[in-house]
């Protein structure tokens, strides 16, 4: 039996990585872990303060139970520092696991684009973002955009 694969979804708001991990989803017969689909039902609107860190523990749980029984996973979380794809690249290692990036990248203006094409109809789970907030994403995705060469590391 060959090792699981931990797929890990990288970039902005905006960039089709939910998109693309349904997709991963339905091809690798994988369990999809999307973090937005789980945020507003169970906390609902307003500051999501350390509710994401806790979601992203809780997932994370999910998940390596998942990969230790040999189904793949889809992790759809952005992952825009490089420490935190190196952590889950470790984690994932840990359990023997292959870990493959997806990183998706558009201009500023594609992103704001599609991100208000969303708040406009927005699906269950959809989080509204504001064109001040992704500008402030930019900035700080900006710092830490993974490389070629750290997307292909095993």
């Amino acid at each position: 039996m060959s090792a699981p694969t931990l797929h890990l979804m990288v970039g902005l708001p905006g960039a089709g990585k939910t998109t693309l991990a349904r997709q991963l989803e339905t091809e690798h017969h994988a369990l999809r872990l999307t973090k937005d689909e789980w945020m507003m039902p169970l906390f609902g609107w307003g500051e999501f303060g350390n509710k994401r860190e806790v979601l992203e523990g809780l997932l994370w749980t999910v998940a390596a139970r998942a990969l230790s029984l040999g189904l793949n996973v889809v992790l759809d979380y952005g992952l825009w520092g490089r420490s935190e794809r190196d952590d889950y690249r470790a984690r994932a290692a840990a359990l023997g696991a292959r870990v493959q990036f997806h990183y998706l990248d558009a201009p500023f203006e594609e992103l704001w684009r599609r991100i208000d094409a969303r708040n406009k109809a927005p699906l269950p789970g959809d989080v509204p973002i504001t064109r001040a907030q992704l500008e402030e994403y930019w900035k700080i995705f900006d710092r830490q955009r993974p490389t070629p060469e750290e997307m292909e590391q095993p």
